[in-house]
C-alpha cells in the first residue's frame, strides 16, 4: 500500500482489511510504503485478530505513488516469504470487501495475475468523462484497453518479472499489461475515499495518464506514423495553417510520451530500496527495525 500522510485512512483501511480476511486459511501481512509523508504516523492501533504484521518502509524523499509500488514489490521478492500479493491504494478507493474475490480467483487460477477491472466509479462527471477520455486515447495510440488501475493480486512468479521490467519504475498497469500475458480478473467497483479528498489535481491526472501511455512508446510512434500519413493524404489538396493544427498536436503528443518514457529507468528502479531510511514494524510487540 502506497501513501503520504492518509494515516486515518489507511488506519481505517486496516480495520476493514482485518475483518474481510477474518475467516481466510492463510497468513496475511501488510507493506506500507511510506512516501515521505510529512505527518507522523496516527491512529495505527495493533489490535488486529488476522493480519500478522505492519512494516512501514519510510522513504527518505518523496517518489509518488507508482514508484513506491514498484519499490514495494522489490522489496518483498527479495525480502519476504509469500505466494501472492494485493497491491491495493490505501484511501479506501480499492475496497476491502473485494479482496474475497481475489482470494476466490486466485484460488481458482493460481498462476495468474488477477486485475481489478473496474465497471463502476464513484467520481464526479467530469472526472468519469476525463478517466473515459484516457480510455480511449490510450486504446487509439496503443491497441490496449486497460481498466484497471493498482488494484491487483500477483503470484510471486509474475513479482519476479515485474521488477526486472524498467517500465515498472513509470506505470505500474501498463507494466502488467506489457510483461504479463497470463491475466484474469474480477469486477470491481472504484470506492470512495475515507477522509481527504484526492489531492491527485488536473496536471497530475494528466501526467498520469501519458505516463501509462509512454509504457508502450513504440506503438505510440508506429500508430502515430500511420495516423499522420492518412491524414496527409486526406488534406493533401487542401492543406493550410488550420488544417495542419492537428499535425502538430500529434508532434507535440508524440514528443511528451517519449519525454515521459524516459523516466523508465532501471538504474533508478535497482536503487530505489536505498530510498528508505528506516522500516518500522507493528506488531504484537510493536518491534522496530
Amino acid at each position: 500500500m502506497p501513501l503520504y500522510n492518509d494515516w486515518k485512512s489507511a488506519s481505517r483501511l486496516l480495520k476493514e482489511i482485518d475483518v474481510q480476511i477474518n475467516k481466510w486459511n492463510a497468513e496475511v501481512s501488510v507493506v506500507i510504503v511510506n512516501d515521505a509523508s510529512t505527518e507522523k504516523v496516527s491512529g495505527m492501533k495493533l489490535d488486529f485478530e488476522k493480519i500478522k504484521s505492519i512494516k512501514i518502509l519510510n522513504m527518505k524523499e518523496n517518489r509518488v505513488h507508482q514508484r513506491c509500488i514498484a519499490a514495494g514489490l522489490k522489496y518483498i521478492y527479495e525480502n519476504e516469504n509469500f505466494d501472492h500479493v494485493i497491491i491495493m491504494d490505501s484511501d479506501g478507493e480499492d475496497r476491502p470487501e473485494e479482496l474475497n474475490d481475489f482470494l476466490k480467483k486466485s484460488q481458482e487460477n493460481p498462476d495468474k495475475t488477477i486485475t481489478g477491472n473496474r465497471f463502476k466509479r464513484s467520481e464526479g462527471l467530469i472526472f468519469k468523462i476525463l478517466y473515459e477520455v484516457h480510455k480511449i486515447l490510450t486504446f487509439v495510440f496503443t491497441g490496449k484497453l486497460i481498466k484497471f488501475g493498482n488494484f491487483t493480486c500477483l503470484p510471486r512468479k509474475h513479482v519476479e518479472k515485474l521488477i526486472q521490467a524498467p517500465d515498472l519504475w513509470n506505470s505500474y498497469s501498463s507494466s502488467v499489461v506489457k510483461t504479463i500475458d497470463n491475466r484474469t480478473s474480477i469486477l470491481s467497483i472504484r470506492g470512495r475515499r475515507y477522509v481527504f479528498p484526492s489531492k491527485m489535481n488536473f496536471l497530475a491526472l494528466v501526467f498520469h495518464s501519458f505516463a501509462i501511455i509512454s509504457v508502450f512508446r513504440n506503438l505510440v510512434i508506429l500508430r502515430a506514423t500511420v495516423y499522420l500519413i492518412f491524414y496527409l493524404f486526406l488534406i493533401y489538396n487542401n492543406i493550410s495553417f488550420l488544417t495542419l493544427i492537428p499535425v502538430l498536436f500529434l508532434f507535440v503528443f508524440v514528443f511528451i510520451i517519449l519525454k515521459i518514457s524516459m523516466r523508465s529507468n532501471i538504474d533508478g528502479f535497482n536503487k530505489s530500496l536505498d530510498n528508505v531510511a528506516n522500516i518500522d514494524i507493528l506488531s504484537s510487540s510493536d518491534s522496530r527495525q
